[in-house]
């Protein structure tokens, strides 16, 4: 690394590593089998400042803590022989910092309003969330939403969300939170869209299309990211709405199609799917366009699993599955972590996560996949699930239609078709 470019990199470091770092982010692993992500957030050790770096390495997570200066050597150093991209924001402002093939780096660092940072300087801290003797480091503030309340955005306002003066209508506060927490996950699979060519996304499902233009505006208005994005219903005023919409505020790339998953043949490339809330089977034809395209990226919160509760069967569990409530969701628990699973059989890295609270719906499953490399670590671990998901589909004599349409040779074959 050049020294100069060394002692960029330093001063932003010193700029952004205190109590107010709110994200430290290192990605795009120049080794794949490695160490994927690096995640640095502030904690209280004993009373001290100390930085803990978060390393996921395949599905497990190491944890270190960091004095300041060890920290910022950290940092410099993963720089320099383990990833080619760092994400930075906190009471200061923002940074992004990135490295070519040929070590060359590049450091971008925003900073916020004087004003501003001298206001979020007065911010008293307080310390909340015991963990392993570690205090985690918070704020005595609202919590931090992607979009601000007291900043208007046009589609909000014309949604129903906000008022015109940008207040959250207190009727829609639900369904703000919902849009929020939809991009705080976009904004960890960032490092995962090409900031140097157009990435194309695919809102299957999209209705209203609240999150599909909370999409668009973070990527494309907010993160300056090159985005097409589709949006594809089955309801046809509902799309002429949004692609009316979508031209009044001059979103030239995102439009609005109606049609069918199953068949939707419109694209090439797709680099990321997202259906939320497609019912039933709808949702596994999704993931099939969205493996078959290749997609970087999946996120799905699917809707009314009935596949599987009409097939389970097992003596062993027939105590529990002749409780018809506990059958119906046990056997959505069991669709979405076959769903997962397929995927991870497929390449992809799959997480399930809380989408929101569930006082506000059931309905409340996230899985995000991010496809993976195709080295000898994960042929070894595709053939473990594999084999794994075999033993567990014989256990609940099933053949449920994501195994039949991303991974046949692990399904029985007795119930295919049965249910379609």
């Amino acid at each position: 690394m050049d020294q100069n470019e060394r002692k960029k990199l330093e001063e932003g470091l010193e700029l952004f590593l205190d109590e107010g770092l709110e994200r430290l982010l290192l990605s795009h692993p120049t080794e794949p089998s490695g160490c994927s992500r690096s995640r640095i957030r502030p904690l209280l050790l004993k009373g001290e400042l100390v930085f803990q770096a978060e390393e996921q390495i395949g599905k497990q997570a190491f944890h270190r803590n960091l004095t300041k200066e060890e920290a910022v050597a950290y940092v410099c150093q993963m720089l320099n022989k383990n990833f080619r991209q760092a994400e930075m924001s906190g009471i200061h402002g923002t940074g992004v910092v990135l490295v070519s093939k040929k070590g060359k780096i590049t450091v971008k660092i925003r900073r916020k309003e004087r004003t501003e940072a001298a206001g979020s300087e007065k911010i008293r801290p307080r310390f909340d969330g015991q963990e392993n003797g570690l205090r985690l480091l918070e704020h005595n503030r609202k919590k931090r939403y992607i979009l601000e309340e007291g900043i208007p955005v046009p589609f909000l306002v014309d949604l129903g969300v906000m008022t015109a003066e940008g207040k959250v209508v207190r009727s829609r506060y639900d369904k703000y939170r919902q849009i929020n927490r939809f991009l705080e996950f976009i904004e960890d699979i960032l490092p995962n869209l090409d900031p140097a060519r157009e990435s194309v996304i695919l809102d299957f499902g999209c209705g209203k299309s609240y999150l599909t233009f909370a999409m668009y505006y973070y990527l494309k208005e907010l993160r300056g990211y090159p985005i097409r994005i589709i949006g594809l219903d089955l309801k046809e005023d509902v799309i002429c709405r949004c692609d009316t919409l979508a031209k009044s505020y001059g979103y030239d790339r995102l439009s609005f199609f109606c049609g069918d998953i199953a068949s939707y043949e419109g694209v090439d490339r797709v680099d990321m799917v997202v259906t939320l809330h497609a019912c039933d089977l709808a949702t596994d034809y999704a993931m099939e366009k969205a493996v078959g395209w290749g997609a970087k990226v999946i996120l799905s919160v699917p809707c009314c699993q009935h596949e599987l509760n009409r097939q389970i069967e097992n003596p062993l569990m027939k105590p529990v599955f002749g409780y018809g409530l506990i059958k119906e969701r046990m056997a959505a628990l069991y669709t979405d972590a076959i769903r997962a699973q397929v995927l991870e059989y497929r390449g992809y890295r799959t997480q399930i996560l809380e989408f929101i609270d569930m006082e506000h719906t059931p309905k409340n499953i996230l899985i995000r996949a991010v496809r993976q490399g195709n080295d000898a670590a994960f042929k070894k671990a595709r053939e473990k699930t594999g084999t794994e998901l075999r033993k567990l589909l014989e256990f609940l004599q099933a053949d449920p239609a994501i195994v039949r349409l991303l991974a046949p040779e692990l399904g029985t074959g007795e119930r295919a078709g049965t249910d379609e």
